[in-house]
């Protein structure tokens, strides 16, 4: 039979039944009902028929099929079946799948996930698919070394965000440890890098802790005419001064109005121990006034695109720009060094403005027997603070200490 030519090929016709049409040595065409042609390699091998799939015309022209013949009959002369070879290769690339950065790292997340603080687990997501997984993310895991990391880490570097690179590096540490334990890496090459990165600058958090500008901050802070929940979430802020990410992921489930109580659970904060707000008078009033808004939401605070996720951790800042107020004068996480330098200033236990600030217990045996010390204190505290903003906002400017002497 004559082999096959291009033009040939074009004046195939699909029929009701499959049918094949040979070029040579064992290569031929196949055309299916539907009218689609596929090449085929026929061969034999220990005895049996055996064919494989080449490809498809014309995404696949007649040179290229016969090409891919040639190779295959070359792996026959040499003794090998091209199935076997074929079956070899694509387990190969299913292991190198498997063994991927990104999919070790996927993998490694999901174990440690549950442990995080939403906003953590949030952060460490986005740093990886953003920063990590286009440069390195498809590599093998093992074979990536020191010389390939660090560019990937000066990339974040190089645009200012020396403390992310840290965090980063930190992290991709961590993931390359995961895989060595797991019989995927024989190393860290993490570890090979450090004190090759800028060292962070430390810097305090921008923060108003002076009455007179506090005052003239929550008269802004009552004047802001944005979202209903941001506006509430702005004013929630100084009366509980939790951390930013704390503020935003709160939940319904959490709060009891009735009560007047706030309780995290310890898988959302930073120290891992439940944490308990007491609310004021105020407080209670900003909630109910929110709750016909947000409460068909899981979150106190929802994202403006979806009620399925919290308020974006930029929407308190963003706020505190819109009033004027720049990043090195005021943050989210700025009302909590405001309030523990008055509360402090004014005479509060030491011990129960930290507690309700949820800062680390060092001693851990205190820091079991701390988990609710000093709670009737601290209510009085929170309530006696919230009348303090209330003055201060109506231009009272009371200065003297809340805390009367026991």
């Amino acid at each position: 039979m004559a082999a096959l030519t291009d033009v040939k090929l074009r004046s195939l016709k699909r029929a009701e039944k499959l049918y094949r049409v040979a070029d040579s040595g064992g290569l031929c065409i196949e055309v299916q009902p539907s009218g689609s042609r596929l090449w085929r390699f026929r061969y034999r091998f220990g005895g049996k028929a055996k064919m494989l799939s080449l490809g498809a015309y014309p995404e696949c022209p007649l040179t290229e099929a016969r090409r891919k013949r040639d190779e295959l009959r070359a792996e026959l002369r040499a003794g090998s079946d091209p199935s076997d070879q074929r079956k070899a290769a694509k387990m190969s690339e299913r292991n190198a799948a498997a063994t991927s950065f990104e999919s070790v790292a996927r993998e490694w997340f999901e174990k440690i996930s549950p442990s995080l603080a939403p906003a953590t687990a949030e952060k460490t997501v986005r740093f990886l698919e953003r920063d990590v997984f286009p440069w390195v993310g498809v590599r093998p895991i093992a074979s990536i070394n020191a010389q390939e990391l660090l560019p990937v880490l000066r990339r974040i570097e190089g645009r200012g965000a020396v403390e992310t690179s840290h965090r980063v590096h930190q992290t991709c540490s961590r993931i390359f440890r995961y895989a060595v334990v797991t019989g995927r890496a024989q190393r860290d090459p993490a570890a090979d890098l450090r004190g090759a990165l800028a060292p962070i600058k430390t810097t305090h958090r921008a923060a108003i802790t002076e009455p007179n500008g506090l005052a003239d901050l929550l008269r802004a802070i009552d004047g802001y005419r944005g979202h209903f929940a941001t506006t509430c979430a702005l004013r929630l802020a100084p009366l509980v001064f939790v951390r930013p990410g704390e503020l935003r992921h709160a939940e319904w489930a959490e709060i009891d109005l009735k009560a007047a109580e706030w309780r995290i659970p310890a898988a959302k904060m930073k120290m891992r121990a439940d944490h308990i707000v007491p609310l004021s008078v105020q407080a209670v009033e900003i909630l109910r006034e929110l709750q016909p808004l947000t409460s068909r939401s899981r979150y106190v605070f929802p994202s403006l695109r979806s009620a399925h996720r919290p308020m974006s951790e930029n929407t308190i800042n963003a706020a505190l720009r819109r009033l004027g107020f720049d990043k090195g004068q005021m943050t989210g996480h700025g009302f909590r060094a405001t309030a523990s330098s008055l509360l402090n200033e004014q005479g509060w236990n030491r011990d129960a403005v930290e507690r309700q600030l949820a800062h680390a217990e060092r001693n851990k045996v205190r820091a079991a027997y701390n988990r609710a010390e000093h709670l009737p204190e601290r209510r009085k505290m929170m309530q006696a603070w919230a009348d303090y903003l209330d003055s201060l906002r109506n231009g009272e400017m009371k200065v003297t200490p809340l805390r009367r002497a026991v």
